[in-house]
């Protein structure tokens, strides 16, 4: 691997912002970015198992990514997007063929899990009688042309997935698709998945190069992970003399022990879907005894566990009385500034508080509620990191209390939200949504 100059990984938030490629090898960074018509074989051969390594059929798979991107072209499809934005797509599009053709069992996982969480196959799109299970799918094709293009460009993120220039674009790619679908050879190093236990100790190795695959280079997991990179990288001093090395650290760390990909899952749940079709259940004992907050919170709200105020003082003054903190101190004292409260407790973890959002919540008796302010906001809740603590997000989603929200391109249609927010919620915050 080539190591990045400073001055690439300095620029490497902005040139997200526009839509720019990165990749990132399991100890080195290396920075690509490209203005050609074509993608650079290097670009591709960082999304295959086998890097640095080329196999024999990857030249046959490259061609096929630049062949669409020339579809791209030629029909004038995508044409408000960055060059770079429909390169990702393209290689994101081919990593799904390859998948699905060598039975990796990266998309296999993703579907099983999804009718598992939501009872259906996709996110947004309800799939017709034709869908074949593991096999190239229109529904498919257009489901990760939109989230390619909305999880690679920050500006861009609200993309809705009803887009009609999406829609056009997906239907030429499947067209194509489909007309090399039976001649295409089944990629080399796609197997790593087969006939492996997990546990078993001469699979060791192997496990091992799987997992780092789809940390780090993986089709499935790589767009919903780079804002989390990006942000990591932003958030660096790009001065320092180590810091190449020592952000190699971080985002390793990062993909490694935070929910990854567009169902936010740990990447060891990702390896026992892949490779045993199930996650282990895990669930501990359930705490015999409730957190110190949980029933003094209960009793001073009508046996409910989520309140709203309007100012700071009248949330000073239910934290003094309903839970017995001191008096005549101003408790929470840097949320100062902010205005209109919640307050949810949870029997285990205790409570939390969120700021600024009240208005977009339609609860009983939310007399804070603004039915213009919410179709305006309500939307990032979802979307946008750090604004609504995850429990609360589910507690608000789960009762229906979140009615307003949609895709900004789409205002009017507020159900791809009712009936996804859960899938919106994993894939566009990651651990801001489940951390735990």
């Amino acid at each position: 691997f080539h190591k990045p100059t400073i001055g690439h990984l300095k620029n490497e938030w902005r040139d997200f912002q526009r839509g720019s490629a990165w990749c990132y090898s399991t100890s080195t960074p290396v920075y690509i970015w490209k203005t050609m018509n074509s993608i650079d074989f290097r670009s591709f051969l960082l999304r295959q198992p086998n890097f640095p390594e080329e196999m024999s059929t990857d030249r046959f798979y490259f061609d096929l990514a630049n062949s669409l991107v020339k579809i791209t072209e030629q029909n004038n499809l995508l044409s408000s997007w960055h060059e770079s934005s429909i390169h990702r797509a393209a290689l994101c599009m081919i990593g799904y063929l390859q998948d699905i053709i060598a039975d990796a069992g990266i998309w296999r996982a993703f579907i099983n899990h999804c009718r598992h969480l939501y009872n259906k196959t996709l996110p947004f799109f309800d799939v017709s009688d034709n869908y074949i299970d593991y096999e190239l799918n229109s529904e498919d094709v257009r489901f990760l042309l939109w989230y390619s293009l909305a999880m690679n460009n920050e500006e861009r993120r609200t993309l809705s997935p009803i887009d009609e220039e999406v829609f056009e674009c997906a239907k030429k790619w499947h067209e194509y698709l489909e007309s090399v679908y039976d001649e295409a050879p089944v990629p080399d190093g796609y197997h790593l998945a087969h006939e492996v236990e997990i546990h078993a100790e001469e699979d060791s190795e192997q496990v091992m190069r799987l997992a780092r695959w789809i940390a780090h280079h993986c089709y499935l997991m790589t767009p919903a992970d780079s804002l989390s990179v990006a942000n990591l990288i932003a958030s660096r001093d790009t001065q320092a003399p180590d810091f190449s090395e020592k952000i190699a650290e971080e985002v390793n760390n990062l993909l490694t022990t935070s929910p990854i990909g567009p169902l936010a899952l740990f990447l060891r749940e990702w390896m026992y879907l892949i490779i045993e079709g199930r996650i282990p259940d895990k669930r501990g004992k359930v705490q015999s005894e409730p957190h110190k907050y949980f029933l003094p919170f209960l009793s001073a709200n009508d046996n409910k566990p989520m309140k709203i105020f309007s100012s700071y003082e009248e949330m000073n003054n239910f934290l003094i009385k309903a839970l017995g903190w001191a008096e005549g101190v101003e408790h929470l004292s840097q949320l100062k500034g902010a205005r209109n409260f919640i307050l949810l407790v949870n029997r285990q973890k205790g409570m939390l508080v969120a700021v600024d959002i009240a208005e977009c919540i339609k609860s009983p008796g939310n007399t804070l509620y603004n039915e213009e302010i919410a179709r305006r906001e309500s939307f990032r809740l979802l979307t946008m990191r750090g604004v609504c603590p995850g429990d609360l997000l589910i507690y608000i989603c789960s009762n229906g209390w979140l009615p307003d929200a949609s895709f900004p391109e789409s205002p009017s249609d507020t159900s791809i939200v009712e009936e996804n927010w859960d899938f919106i919620a994993r894939c566009y915050l990651e651990n801001y949504y489940r951390e735990d």
